[in-house]
């Protein structure tokens, strides 16, 4: 059985120049790049997250990652 999963990657500066990145599993498939601009631009702007203790201070990129998955029923006798 094949199982395709799409993610959105937003990946962003901290305030000491390290990169994070945030998943978004199953976005919707009509995003717009200027929401996820704008969701990112909100992320920063109200300190949602502050991975080990870093304040996010930019957005950096974003983008849609898929990946198909082939899943085995291995039966060992």
């Amino acid at each position: 059985m094949e199982n395709l999963e799409t993610k959105l990657l937003m990946t962003f500066s901290t305030n000491f120049g390290k990169k994070v990145s945030l998943f978004v599993t199953d976005p919707r498939q009509d995003l717009t790049e200027a929401e996820i601009k704008s969701a990112m631009d909100i992320i920063v702007e109200k300190n949602i997250f502050a991975p080990g203790g870093e304040d996010l201070k930019t957005p950096v990129e974003a983008k849609l990652v898929q990946t198909e998955t082939t899943e085995y029923d291995l039966v060992v006798a």
